[in-house]
Parts: C-alpha cells; sequence; structure tokens
C-alpha cells in the first residue's frame, strides 16, 4: 500500500503526463489489461481516461483495472485514473519513504 507522502509525489510525477489509454464503450476487457500491464512495467505511473460512451460505472472500472493489472491506485479526478506498479526491470521512480 503507498502511504500519504508517496501518493503525493506519485501525482505530482503524473501530473505532466497524457492518458496513454481510454476505456470505452466496450469497457475494460482482458486485451486492455494485458496492454496496461505492458505499459506500467515499461512507465511504472499512467492515466487511463474514462470515455462518456463508457456503459461501466467509472469505480467499477477503477476497481477492475487495479484487480486485474496488480497496480496501485494513486487517484481519479473525474474521468481520469492513475495508476503505479512498481517495475521488475525499468524501475525508474524512486518512492519517498
Amino acid at each position: 500500500m503507498l502511504t500519504g507522502k508517496q501518493k503525493r509525489f506519485l501525482r505530482s510525477k503524473a501530473h505532466h503526463l497524457n492518458p496513454i489509454f481510454q476505456v470505452g464503450k466496450g469497457g475494460v476487457n482482458d486485451n486492455m489489461s494485458k496492454q496496461i500491464e505492458d505499459a506500467l512495467e515499461a512507465r511504472e505511473l499512467l492515466k487511463i481516461s474514462i470515455l462518456q460512451n463508457c456503459e461501466e460505472e467509472k469505480d467499477d472500472v477503477v476497481e477492475r483495472l487495479v484487480a486485474k493489472t496488480g497496480a496501485e491506485l494513486v487517484q481519479v479526478i473525474g474521468n481520469t485514473i492513475v495508476l503505479y506498479k512498481e517495475s521488475k526491470e525499468n524501475k525508474e521512480l524512486v518512492l519517498p519513504s
């Protein structure tokens, strides 16, 4: 689990990122989860936007993404989700303790 201090640090890092995934009408599927997992391994921190035509509830989308990717939820602002997962091979972010 991330501490408040770590979440603040990650939020500041994520501020400048653009969402690289969009959850649309189809919702969250296995293929999308796999791609997000791969992207998390490469980048550690990423933003995902939920489009207005998404038929799932925002909270459900967040829960499913966290469960399927094993990532930590940093924050949800509006329709944007910020996820973090420590990379096994490309570790770049050093979290404050």
